[in-house]
């Protein structure tokens, strides 16, 4: 008898983590990433420390609402100030692909690991590795920072993508062509005016809404945006340039637990940036909204939860 593909699913209930070992503030990232802050209150030790706090909480209150959480640590004797945030170079799929990603800091490529993706593969049924890394190093290289440079739309098969530095069309149409996805590109400023460094610090794509900071959007770009995300029946929630600059509030993202209810993820300083009625909108398409306190990871780091945060997707079949 034929088999009857399952449909594509938008959230899981399995991730993967890195804990951190060396975390620190990251110069050479600072230049295209407007978000980051140095502390120079803190030692590099306390920042560590701190970071790490932050890290074990937010495994601890994920698995505590059911949430199957993967964490890997840093290889002993690396000194690598960015591995927090795995979402960057790899990404797994419905399909079956695990998928590696050229990286505009070249200080980060060193947090690819064959040993993750090596479990990916294993556990996780990812058959295939697509590496696109070779992007990097082409006569005029271009990037794509896996699912900080791309908000996906895994069951209408769209990839939301901010034109940037760190996010180049090639590398961006190569993915669509890997997995069938057709994408929705668009312009869009942080805090200095400058091309925002990655999508997902302003948009988060859920099972049935999307949150937007349609003000940092180029107003040409808005009903394009706008109207792609309400064609494929998402109820789109605006949050403000401060919320999205300011506190991460754009940096969310779906997953579940293992009850199949809906958790979104999101920083406490991210839910402290919203009013009622945002939260009254997010919560009628949530059953939890998780805020975890990640002050420090935050602003040395320039990226919040969802940077830290790789879905794991099962091959369906």
């Amino acid at each position: 008898m034929k088999s009857i593909p399952l449909p594509m699913k938008q959230t899981t209930s399995t991730i993967l983590m890195i804990e951190p070992s060396n975390f620190g503030f990251n110069p050479e990232a600072a230049q295209t990433n407007a978000f980051q802050r140095q502390l120079p209150d803190f030692t590099p030790g306390q920042i560590q420390d701190i970071a790490l706090l932050e890290f074990r909480n937010a495994v601890a209150e994920l698995r505590a609402l059911g949430v199957e959480v993967i964490t890997f640590q840093d290889p002993e004797g690396s000194v690598i100030t960015d591995s927090v945030f795995p979402n960057n170079w790899f990404s797994t799929h419905h399909e079956g692909k695990v998928i590696t990603y050229p990286m505009a800091v070249s200080s980060r490529r060193k947090e690819r690991r064959a040993d993750i993706i090596g479990h990916l593969r294993e556990a996780c049924r990812c058959g295939e590795h697509v590496a696109l890394e070779y992007f990097e190093t082409q006569e005029e290289p271009s990037f794509l920072e896996g699912t900080g440079s791309l908000v996906l739309d895994r069951v209408h098969k769209i990839a939301y993508a901010a034109i940037s530095p760190r996010t180049s069309l090639q590398p961006l149409q190569a993915f669509c062509d890997t997995l069938s996805y057709d994408a929705v590109t668009f312009s869009a400023y942080g805090p200095t005016g400058e091309l925002i460094y990655h999508t997902n610090v302003m948009m988060c794509v859920g099972d049935t809404f999307a949150v937007v900071g349609m003000e940092v959007v180029e107003e040409q770009d808005r009903e394009k945006l706008r109207m792609s995300l309400t064609g494929s029946g998402k109820e789109v929630i605006e949050i403000t340039k401060e919320q999205t600059c300011r506190h991460f509030a754009g940096n969310m993202l779906q997953i579940e637990n293992k009850q199949g209810e809906h958790i979104l993820v999101m920083s406490k300083m991210a839910y402290e940036s919203l009013i009622a009625e945002q939260l009254e909108r997010l919560r009628s398409h949530n059953e939890h909204l998780l805020a975890l306190p990640i002050h420090m990871i935050e602003k040395i780091g320039g990226g919040s939860i969802r940077c830290m945060i790789a879905e794991v997707f099962q091959k369906e079949h």
